[in-house]
């Protein structure tokens, strides 16, 4: 699968335009949809942040904190995963979340008098 205009625009979107772009159609052909390229990404770089130290301090010099980059992280992984927004490769949902567009019929009948 190659990534048509829609989706390469709905991944730099979602993941920065600093992106590799290299790196993203090959996860797209391994994995097949923009929603599970964006999830690995983001949760790749989510693990790379937590083996790092949280905050470095030099006294009086300077403070660094990524723990705010972190819940970035989770939040937008959480939404992801919610399925929002929308990918262009995300199958058709109705109204009701349902992804079954058929429509049923019931048949009524007369119960028997007791």
């Amino acid at each position: 699968m190659a990534l048509d205009t829609a989706v390469h625009a709905w991944l730099l979107a979602q993941l920065g335009t600093t992106t590799n772009l290299a790196d993203l159609e090959v996860r797209y052909a391994r994995l097949g949809t923009a929603r599970a390229v964006a999830l690995e990404v983001l949760r790749q770089r989510l693990a790379d942040l937590i083996q790092q130290p949280a905050t470095v301090n030099v006294s009086s010099v300077v403070a660094i904190g990524i723990a705010e980059n972190i819940k970035a992280l989770e939040r937008k992984i959480a939404s992801l995963e919610a399925g929002i927004p929308p990918a262009p490769d995300d199958p058709a949902v109705d109204d009701t979340g349902s992804e079954d567009t058929t429509l049923g019929v019931f048949y009524l009948r007369e119960r028997a008098r007791r």
